[in-house]
């Protein structure tokens, strides 16, 4: 790692920002009382009513193109992994308040503005995945590294490459949060999100790309979390938040907001134990083996007494998994807290739920749902389904869209493209990259139906069933 000058701490009061991309002036409220309805509660409601958001509720959590009602979908995890976000913020910033008098006096909402600026990142922070879940990143890659899209690609840097080749929710996320199209407004500000908002969004604060000299091995560089489309705007929204830089600031390669780390964990232990509730009500895990592990994790006094039965086992499930959530959370605040000076320095950069006292037994719960669930025979087949069809879309509209003789199919599929996804008109400008980034917004922002019907579709496989 490259030996970089010491940098101050970042600091809660810039980490904390409620200036909105893009430029806004920084608003500083100052009321004996806090507002009604501040600027993160905002971010919150304007995710809940984005477009990208309610589509998530046809996205792939865990089972694809479920039949049963109880089963998650993203809409469903997002909603949940905010509940969890916001208790997580909020006794975290109370923990940090009572431990530092000079902070409860700087910024006297701390707590409910961490628990707000956490829920409304977690509520978003799977709005760029694309249709068949992780199964669906992993097929968009797949074909940007394969035969057929060599002509696309050779023309790209290796950034830009690397954006498609290693294609990342995340970094479609960030995109969906901060741009708009050109044939839907002269603007730029995606949903117009608070620079806190979009910090603790970012799990991965860095491009696809980076200095092998700058790598830390921290756990936010597993991925990363903007294209090169968004590139400038990111390193902004960092610069004006104060995120510590890892090597050259010009290379957007920074620390994450303090406040991802409890994104990061509202949504590790939702998926980790709401997942593996979803296998046992699908039968696909042995729910006396489940219940048996979950009651481990949760560790209750064997003497406490009980005012309650339970006559159905799926009852019993729900209250162990509701009070295991809470266990966690509390958890969880506290080891944020005692890490918070550490983290504002850049010196801490792992999951917090590694350090729970029953990570044990949340690894046994993960290996199960990964051979039993995840791996389950429907869920493979329809992933593998997905990688057919995520192919075939993304194949047939940049033949379309890069056809130089024109032909009758081509302008028929490029007309099937809505009108903001198309480099024509008032995008005609765009280079080849940003043409594809395009396409890839469109295959990226179907539903799981969407992407399945249009594929059979262009296929002559099905027709449409009329109007």
């Amino acid at each position: 790692m490259r030996i970089s000058p010491s940098l101050a701490p970042m600091t809660w009061a810039r980490l904390l920002s409620r200036r909105r991309y893009p430029e806004q002036p920084q608003l500083h409220v100052v009321s004996d009382a806090p507002p009604v309805r501040g600027a993160f509660v905002q971010d919150y409601d304007r995710v809940v009513f984005s477009s990208a958001f309610r589509r998530l509720q046809r996205k792939t959590q865990v089972m694809p193109l479920p039949e049963t009602d109880f089963v998650h979908t993203r809409l469903t995890h997002s909603l949940e992994t905010a509940c969890v976000g916001r208790s997580l913020g909020r006794l975290s910033g109370r923990l940090l308040m009572e431990a530092d008098d000079e902070l409860a006096q700087q910024l006297p909402y701390f707590d409910a503005d961490c628990g707000d600026i956490v829920a409304a990142a977690c509520l978003a922070h799977d709005i760029g995945n694309p249709p068949f879940g992780h199964s669906g990143e992993d097929a968009i890659s797949a074909y940007f590294q394969s035969a057929a899209a060599e002509p696309f690609v050779r023309v790209l840097s290796p950034a830009q490459r690397a954006d498609l080749q290693r294609f990342e929710g995340n970094a479609a996320g960030f995109r969906v949060l901060t741009h708009t199209y050109a044939a839907h407004s002269s603007g730029t500000a995606g949903l117009g999100l608070t620079y806190a908002t979009l910090g603790a969004f970012s799990k991965y604060p860095k491009p696809s790309v980076v200095d092998e000299d700058d790598k830390t091995g921290g756990i936010s560089e597993k991925k990363f979390g903007y294209f090169q489309t968004e590139s400038a705007r990111f390193r902004h929204v960092a610069e004006d938040l104060g995120l510590l830089p890892k090597g050259n600031p010009a290379d957007g390669f920074y620390h994450r907001h303090p406040l991802a780390l409890l994104v990061e964990a509202a949504d590790d232990l939702c998926y980790r134990i709401i997942d593996f509730e979803d296998g046992l009500k699908l039968g696909l895990i042995d729910h006396k083996e489940g219940l048996s592990l979950l009651r481990q994790m949760l560790a209750d006094d064997p003497d406490r007494p009980r005012s309650v039965q339970w006559l159905d086992w799926r009852e019993e499930l729900g209250y162990i998994r509701a009070r295991l959530i809470g266990k966690l959370v509390a958890e969880t605040a506290a080891l944020f807290a005692s890490h918070a000076p550490a983290i504002l320095r850049g010196e801490y950069d792992a999951p917090l739920i590694k350090e729970l006292s029953c990570w044990h037994e949340l690894q046994q719960v993960q290996m199960l749902s990964v051979e039993l669930l995840y791996r389950s025979r429907p869920v493979l087949q329809i992933e593998a389904a997905g990688f057919e069809v995520l192919a075939g879309l993304l194949d047939a509209f940049l033949h379309a869209t890069f056809d130089s003789t024109a032909s009758p199919r081509a302008r028929k599929l490029q007309e099937l493209i809505p009108a903001q996804f198309r480099a024509v008109g008032p995008q005609a400008g765009a280079t080849a990259f940003e043409q594809i980034i395009l396409l890839t917004d469109y295959v990226g922002s179907l539903t799981d139906q969407n992407a399945l019907s249009l594929f059979r579709t262009i296929r002559g496989i099905d027709l449409p069933k009329g109007f």
